[in-house]
């Protein structure tokens, strides 16, 4: 292929990509989910929040009643210019800042409903670095490559910056699926194969063919969306006479990009032992989330003193006595 034609050919597979990123950014959600994201902000003027995970799934198969939203948890992405633009203590915002990101646990009743959330953090530098293909950090790029609904923004500029970073988190995944999927495969082999490395990368316990479920009824998208990145990326693949494709990557460029990934591999584990650990003092309503957990699947309400909630690790003896004499661990074992 010609140089000016390679170039044509990129700048239009960017702009297939760019064009599914907006339409998902700005697909509709249920209007409890939007007064749900009101009320979270508040008086805050963030850059944006984006809306992923689960629910997303959910609202994508048609599941968009009320109580289908307040069965699970919504997950959210807060993303600020800098750190002093959400509220929270000093410390908080030291350790987002050094070891992003943060989570929060949010609850709010709308129209009747009582609603949960996890709330990440991370500023409008972090959210760049952590979506490009240099970032060691496999959290972030890994789920932005999957469906996300951008639920609240601040201004036009503000969703452009949004826009960039989820299509360079789109591309990277699509390139690390290309060095770490098959020789030659259907789509969605390329991006299993790529969930399951990051699954392991960030030490999650996840059940058999999660990094299936992830792409079931959406194989469509991913497909179009790894094909069109390779291309805006400058990677060659062939379609093969079956219709599986193969990416074209030097065998020597393939040693150094697993080479990249080991590396990867090996600080992701500490890095998220890392985050456990700094939530058990940063994880603001982290109480009130376990209690939630701990009553939805053992039925066992736990009423949540104002001391309890400050100090979740001291009072954490107790409750588990408690749970002990309800009976949970023998039901469970």
């Amino acid at each position: 292929m010609l140089s000016s034609d390679r170039t044509l050919a990129s700048a239009r597979a960017a702009g297939v990509v760019a064009r599914t990123v907006v339409a998902e950014l700005t697909e509709p959600v249920p209007p409890i989910i939007t007064r749900f994201v009101e009320r979270l902000v508040g008086s805050t003027r963030p850059v944006g929040v984006l809306f992923y995970g689960s629910l997303v799934r959910t609202l994508t198969k048609g599941d968009t009643t009320p109580e289908a939203l307040s069965e699970g948890v919504l997950d959210f992405y807060v993303i600020v210019d800098r750190q002093a633009d959400w509220p929270r203590g000093r410390l908080a915002r030291l350790a987002n800042a050094v070891l992003p990101p943060n989570v929060e646990y949010h609850e709010h009743e709308i129209d009747g409903v009582p609603l949960r959330a996890k709330v990440a953090i991370l500023t409008l530098a972090q959210f760049r670095r952590m979506t490009r293909p240099q970032s060691r950090d496999t959290t972030i790029w890994s789920r932005f490559s999957q469906p996300v609904r951008l639920v609240w923004v601040r201004d036009s500029e503000a969703a452009d910056s949004l826009l960039r970073c989820v299509v360079r988190a789109v591309g990277t995944a699509a390139r690390w699926a290309a060095e770490l999927g098959p020789g030659h495969g259907r789509p969605e082999q390329y991006w299993e194969a790529l969930f399951r490395r990051t699954y392991a990368a960030e030490l999650r316990v996840e059940k058999t063919g999660r990094s299936r479920s992830l792409i079931e009824g959406e194989e469509a998208r991913f497909s179009q969306l790894l094909t069109a990145s390779w291309v805006a990326g400058g990677l060659e693949a062939s379609v093969l006479s079956d219709g599986e494709i193969a990416p074209d990557i030097a065998p020597a460029e393939h040693r150094t990009a697993l080479r990249r990934w080991s590396a990867r591999a090996r600080l992701g584990r500490p890095l998220n032992i890392a985050r456990l650990v700094k939530a058990a003092f940063t994880f603001t309503g982290g109480a009130r989330y376990l209690v939630w957990k701990i009553q939805r699947h053992s039925g066992v309400a736990i009423a949540l003193t104002p001391f309890a909630e400050r100090h979740p690790i001291l009072c954490a003896p107790a409750v588990l006595l408690r749970l002990a004499r309800a009976g949970v661990f023998s039901r469970s074992s």
